[in-house]
């Protein structure tokens, strides 16, 4: 059986971890390209409406 000969310490345990974080990349941010406002990729701009050129959410403005 695998056991242990020695106890972890926090450090070491922390440490180990810790290595996901750096796997991690902020969020890309683009511009619409009708309104110019930010948006996220992949998704409907929440300013005007357009998706891919085109209008696929009616806004309240109209």
């Amino acid at each position: 059986m695998g056991v242990p000969k020695k106890r972890t310490s926090k450090m070491r345990r922390d440490r180990r971890r810790a290595g996901n974080n750096n796997l991690r990349t902020p969020v890309q941010v683009i511009k619409c390209s009708k309104c110019k406002e930010p948006v996220m990729p992949h998704r409907a701009c929440a300013a005007c409406g357009n998706y891919g050129g085109r209008e696929v959410i009616a806004t309240a403005a109209e």
